[in-house]
């Protein structure tokens, strides 16, 4: 049997010294595999150009006439060499830098092709490389592959180690898409992709060759994701809770308000996730303020009438305490008992929570963190909630799972990522949306003023506060940074109190204690603060109902998925609430985010703006998204393609021929190697 070629090492690549080999092994290149799929990330443009199309300042490659005599002029152990040359009509002068020895090859008459940058003004043309056709040219002409490299590796023996591989083991490249969808798409093969991606012809064929190796990495791993989730509902080990619809139906009519045609579907989708005999993994994704907590109410009440515990973890003490709240209100007339589980909870009440928990005394649990420390048994755990889930890693989630045996389990956020993107960047769960607000919601003002405007401001945050009301006004720092001169929390806190001098203006940050931000946030809740001077602190589920105003200074410092946030913590009452963000962006994109802020308050039409502005590494901050890095594909500019992808792979592993063809022996053997068959996949 022959070797693939992740089995054959770098080593028998012709040129591949035991050096270099080494040298190769810090990219990652190990195998010839490797080798064939590290891809350029650009290319440089040799094709040759006319002057009467190039503007001022392009890089371009000419090809010209030596007219003149070359001057050379040193600076010490520098070096200058100018001469003139003529391409088609337009004479020019061609400089070279520390190039001394090509004066004796410029000579009058001999044709040269010249790379450089184009300088319109001087009629002159920096040149960074050149070369005499004369001499067997190899490079005019063409599209060459830029590389990731350094130390002793360089961008010309890349593609030559590149080009040899290809000569060596291009035949062995295996296809591994089946016929059915070379055919749907027409890719080109995949030896002849990958051999184009490393010398396109043109850029129309490396394009092609592109899209077919984007379309495969996504497709792969979107397959990966499928093959996993359909093997696991075949376990069949999930919990199956029977509860029937008429205690539901009791439930859900004792809540103080109607439910959202949205909300419905998505409480049906749950409810019949949880029926099931497989583990519930879902993901519940909702605009700020579109009454997801509702919805983990009716689960959590579900798993308890099945005779089950539930679960609900959240990133602060603040928001916990608040759930709590909530929740015992909604329960209590069923006599479903709610407890509190935080770090603030500590000694005798600690210790008689966790040992009711433990005897099934305590139906459903509220709490952060300290939920998943290793003292803290459940008697049935049916059903864990988490919400905010991108500020849990993925290891807290899976163990606060194991504290029960296989429960099923519902994530909720409130940042909303465009639904595709979340099936994605998720794809191991479903995914339910809450696209409607509840009725009632007043929608949110927007505007964007200047700095200059802050007399105004101060004035619409009097007029508010006047009539009962109280307002937020958030700073991106905590104190003076001498790099950023941004208004921090302290010295505006110290402003504002002179400004208002009959109003009491609270102080929110970072570093202040658990016991402190919880004493702020309380006394603002109860009205007894109006005005509350905050970091980002209050950015997660705070809900202030009196709350209508909310001030951002430095308004361009933040993400707008961050703006999105912040602004959805007012609005939550009957009145009419305000967003003023405050901002001088000196960047286009900085302004559009400012005009993005005030023309929707949509939270799924603001990500999919912030996408479009930013790319998708950064919209979720840094390393919280979980999303999956390629080595070609990029989830945001290729979002049509990972659409195709997901169907594809979606309706291949619902076909039982998937697991039996030969045709698709190629995947499955994929999916082996992948280990997805080891039941060891994440969480």
């Amino acid at each position: 049997m022959s070797l693939s070629l992740d089995q054959i090492s770098i080593r028998q690549v012709r040129g591949v010294s035991a050096l270099k080999e080494g040298e190769l092994h810090a990219f990652g290149i190990f195998t010839v595999k490797d080798l064939l799929e590290y891809y350029p990330f650009r290319y440089e443009d040799y094709r040759l150009r006319s002057l009467s199309e190039v503007k001022d300042g392009d890089k371009i490659t000419i090809q010209a006439k030596i007219m003149g005599v070359p001057v050379l002029q040193r600076y010490g152990r520098k070096s200058r060499l100018t001469c003139k040359v003529m391409a088609e009509q337009w004479m020019f002068t061609a400089v070279w830098f520390n190039r001394h020895f090509l004066r004796d090859q410029l000579t009058s008459g001999r044709e040269i092709v010249l790379v450089g940058k184009w300088d319109q003004k001087r009629m002159q043309l920096t040149v960074s490389e050149s070369e005499f056709p004369d001499q067997g040219a190899w490079r005019s002409g063409t599209l060459q592959p830029v590389y990731s490299v350094g130390g002793k590796i360089t961008q010309a023996w890349m593609r030559k180690t590149i080009g040899q591989a290809l000569t060596q083991y291009g035949d062995m490249i295996p296809e591994i898409l089946p016929p059915a969808i070379m055919q749907k798409y027409d890719f080109m093969p995949r030896k002849r992709a990958i051999a184009t991606i490393h010398q396109p012809q043109d850029s129309r064929e490396g394009q092609q060759g592109r899209e077919r190796m984007v379309y495969e990495e996504l497709f792969l791993f979107q397959l990966k994701m499928h093959a996993y989730r359909a093997l696991n509902r075949r376990r069949m080990d999930g919990i199956v809770h029977t509860v029937d619809n008429k205690t539901m139906r009791e439930f859900v009519r004792s809540l103080p308000f109607e439910l959202t045609d949205a909300q419905k579907k998505v409480e049906l989708e749950i409810l019949q996730d949880m029926r099931s005999p497989y583990c519930m993994n879902r993901l519940l994704q909702g605009d700020v303020g579109s009454g997801k907590t509702v919805i983990a109410a009716i689960a959590l009440y579900g798993a308890v009438r099945s005779g089950f515990q539930g679960a609900l973890m959240v990133p602060t003490e603040i928001l916990a305490e608040q759930h709590m709240r909530s929740l015992q209100k909604l329960f209590e007339p069923f006599g479903i008992t709610v407890g509190l589980l935080t770090g603030s909870v500590t000694g005798r009440k600690r210790k008689d929570l966790l040992a009711s928990l433990q005897m099934g005394m305590t139906d459903i649990v509220v709490g952060t963190h300290a939920l998943i420390q290793e003292d803290v048994f459940f008697r049935q755990l049916g059903l864990v909630v988490t919400d905010e889930q991108h500020r849990f890693g993925v290891n807290q989630r899976s163990i606060l799972r194991r504290k029960g045996y296989n429960p099923d389990v519902l994530t909720m956020t409130a940042t909303p990522i465009p639904r595709t993107l979340a099936i994605t960047a998720f794809g191991d769960m479903d995914v339910s949306t809450l696209s409607e607000r509840p009725k009632g919601r007043i929608p949110i003002t927007t505007y964007w003023v200047k700095h200059d405007m802050m007399d105004r401001v101060l004035k619409f945050i009097s007029k508010e506060i006047d009539q009962g009301r109280q307002a937020y006004l958030i700073c991106p720092l905590i104190e003076e940074s001498e790099k950023l001169d941004v208004q921090n929390a302290i010295d505006l806190h110290i402003q504002m109190q002179q400004a208002f001098p009959n109003t009491r203006v609270g102080l929110l940050h970072g570093r202040m204690t658990p016991a402190e931000k919880e004493e702020v946030m309380r006394s603002f809740n109860a009205n007894e603060v109006q005005l509350l001077v905050s970091t980002t602190v209050v950015e997660v589920g705070v809900d202030v109902p009196n709350a209508t105003l909310m001030v951002i200074m430095d308004a361009d410092r933040f993400g707008l998925s961050q703006l999105h946030q912040l602004r959805g913590r007012v609005g939550r009452g009957q009145h009419a609430s305000y967003c003023i963000l405050i901002a001088d962006p000196k960047s286009e994109v900085g302004q559009e985010r400012m005009n993005v802020m005030t023309e929707t308050d949509d939270g799924f039409e603001v990500s999919r703006r912030d996408l479009d502005l930013r790319g998708p590494g950064d919209f979720f901050g840094t390393k919280q998204s979980g999303l999956p890095e390629f080595r070609l594909a990029d989830m945001v500019s290729d979002f049509a393609v990972l659409e195709k992808a997901r169907d594809d792979a979606s309706r291949l592993v619902a076909d039982s021929e998937f697991w039996t063809s030969p045709a698709y022996a190629g995947l499955r053997d994929y999916l082996q190697q992948e280990q997805i068959f080891q039941g060891d996949l994440v969480d």
